[in-house]
């Protein structure tokens, strides 16, 4: 080799006495669960801004100025905040008490539903006998029934009873909805549980009550957390049966819709806004048992 040759050669790289890391095949199983993993992180930012971004707009337009409601195209960061629109909005007549009606719905809905579901729960996860599996069928299939089908009937008969446009009404009718979700849920939240530690604790002298309550129920806790989040959200976003049992106490959702077509534009985000705070609010106070759910513990 020439002189010249020599002094053209590309110097060779320094061995640094570590092994050079090798890229994964674009077809190996490493390659596949990176492209998998950076799909799910995506598909995460596209879901989490669906769902966040209308509840930024939505707040956002609520704590502003009534003139900025109308103004096009809207600043992305407001440049004003104001707690008019939100007043305006429960200041309008009938708003608070129907919001209050709204949460003791919501509230009885949650204690019916967790009351009748959870024992009911409990006996699908743990005993045996004929029929189960057609039973957890046939609880599921009573949400086939469209709403208007069992309420206007529901309406005849608490206008027999006694109780049409009031609370218990609604409260029972959101129940009646909630409930096989919630037998659902809860079934396969004790399904969950380890049996051998509720048997355990009965060898050790627990009656099967006193093993429930010390042993199943603090399992249990995270996953009933979740199911008493999906029927308050189902009892306070619940519209149809509302406007149908109730005439003139009605709830907040039934209330708005009553008069959503006449009223302005700052009334409806103001509206938005509080159909959405308390389910948000519910959602942040019990999440450290959702957390709990998937083996984490919030601090």
């Amino acid at each position: 080799m020439s002189v010249v040759d020599e002094a053209r050669r590309p110097p060779e790289p320094a061995d640094t006495g570590r092994p050079a890391r090798a890229r994964p095949a674009r077809g190996s199983p490493a390659a596949r669960r990176r492209r998998a993993r950076r799909l799910t992180y995506a598909a995460a930012v596209v879901l989490s801004a669906w769902v966040l971004i209308p509840i930024y707009l939505i707040t956002v337009t609520a704590f502003t100025p009534r003139r900025v409601s109308y103004q096009f195209p809207k600043p992305l960061v407001p440049t004003e905040l104001s707690g008019e629109t939100v007043s305006f909005f429960a200041r309008s007549a009938g708003v608070l008490p129907a919001l209050g009606r709204s949460v003791m719905v919501a509230v009885v809905t949650l204690g019916l539903s967790t009351l009748l579901g959870a024992p009911a729960g409990y006996a699908l996860a743990r005993y045996r006998f004929r029929g189960k599996e057609a039973y957890r069928l046939l609880i599921l299939s009573t949400r086939a029934f469209p709403v208007v089908i069992l309420s206007i009937p529901l309406a005849v008969n608490f206008i027999t009873w006694g109780i049409y446009d009031t609370v218990i009404s609604v409260a029972l009718m959101h129940t009646a909805l909630a409930l096989p979700f919630t037998v659902l849920i809860t079934s396969s939240i004790f399904v969950s549980v380890p049996r051998d530690l509720e048997e355990a604790a009965q060898t050790l002298g627990c009656t099967p009550a006193r093993a429930f309550v010390r042993v199943v129920l603090p399992l249990a806790l995270p996953g009933l957390a979740a199911a008493s989040i999906f029927t308050f959200v189902l009892s306070w976003n619940e519209v149809f049966a509302a406007v149908i049992l109730t005439l003139r106490n009605r709830t907040l959702p039934a209330l708005v819709l009553s008069g959503l077509s006449r009223s302005p534009l700052p009334f409806r985000f103001a509206a938005a806004f509080f159909l959405l705070a308390p389910s948000l609010i519910v959602i942040f106070v019990i999440r450290r048992y959702l957390l709990g759910l998937w083996g984490r513990v919030s601090r």
